[in-house]
């Protein structure tokens, strides 16, 4: 009795659940939105998309007529009175089924290798950027339940808000001053952790004049999901422009100011004239313990990564010169 109804919800269930899928994808589209990731706006983020395509491609390969073949095959043989299906119960064995189920996925799993390679080689986030232009470095730390951005060459600050300049190599130095998260500008390129007591590099670049969202994509407690950022990229005219108007307008982030800002809590936009000399070798040197840095260093240099030299390692270098 109770057969029907339930043969019913069997096939009302993925088919809602096929219509929901469907329109969570394309629903972005129609209403104005966009997918920031296919939509990049850097080299990084441009190479991220065309594997991210390509995999997809590959993928399809084999899933879409796996798939097909599986709605067909259980139209096809499903019971009922007149199905004129041939019945061969002793069936076992296809040799021509087995060549083509065997043989494709191998390749594709291949040509799928081959490329994951030589993009992962090509998307190393410490690897420089070519360009004819010099890169722009930017000290980034993540804090409780905010941004810190810090300009060592304009000897500038910011916090919740970045400005680079357009058409540019940036080199992002990041750290953490609190658990760990991740920092991520889906247009430029993917995401990169932060840890406290390592240094890591990313090198990103935005290609076109514009304004680009940024966030933490690591949960990190009650108000991870407040950890966003506007990327605004410029003209080098305008960039210039806008660090003498920070320069002008804004006070200094003293010590003192840096302790209070790293406590937990939520912060506004913020602009800052100045910061303490050393601000960042000081976050991520902050777990070193005996000269020993709790982590190493990921393609930055010494003085970036606030590196310190412990006696005993000093001592055996200077052996090593001396017997040289």
């Amino acid at each position: 009795m109770n057969k029907k109804p339930r043969s019913l919800i069997r096939i009302i269930i993925p088919v809602v659940l096929t219509l929901v899928t469907i329109a969570l994808i394309v629903w972005p589209m129609l209403a104005g939105g966009q997918y920031v990731v296919l939509d990049p706006k850097g080299p990084i983020g441009a190479s991220q998309r065309d594997l991210i395509v390509i995999s997809t491609i590959l993928c399809a390969v084999i899933i879409v007529p796996v798939l097909i073949l599986s709605a067909v095959i259980v139209w096809r043989y499903r019971d009922k009175p007149d199905n004129k299906a041939a019945y061969e119960p002793n069936w076992s064995h296809s040799t021509k089924a087995e060549a083509i189920w065997w043989t494709v996925p191998i390749i594709i799993i291949g040509i799928l290798a081959i490329v994951t390679i030589r993009y992962t080689y090509d998307l190393e986030p410490s690897k420089p950027l070519a360009h004819e232009k010099e890169p722009i470095t930017i000290q980034v730390s993540s804090l409780d339940w905010k941004w810190l951005f810090m300009y060592p060459e304009q000897g500038i600050a910011t916090v919740n808000t970045l400005n680079i300049p357009a058409d540019r190599p940036v080199k992002f130095e990041l750290t953490a001053d609190s658990p760990m998260n991740s920092f991520w500008i889906p247009q430029l390129g993917g995401q990169i952790y932060t840890m406290s007591g390592m240094a890591m590099t990313l090198y990103l670049q935005a290609d076109h004049e514009g304004k680009y969202w940024g966030s933490g994509a690591n949960f990190t407690g009650e108000h991870f999901g407040e950890m966003r950022f506007d990327v605004n990229a410029t003209s080098d005219e305008d960039f210039d422009k806008w660090v003498a108007e920070v320069k002008q307008n804004s006070q200094e982030l003293t010590t003192e100011g840096y302790k209070a800002l790293a406590e937990p809590g939520t912060s506004n936009v913020a602009y800052y004239s100045a910061f303490p000399e050393g601000l960042f070798q000081n976050i991520v040197t902050k777990y070193v313990v005996d000269g020993q840095s709790a982590h190493s260093k990921h393609g930055s240099s010494s003085e970036a990564s606030g590196a310190v030299q412990s006696p005993s390692n000093a001592s055996n270098q200077d052996e090593d010169k001396s017997a040289n």
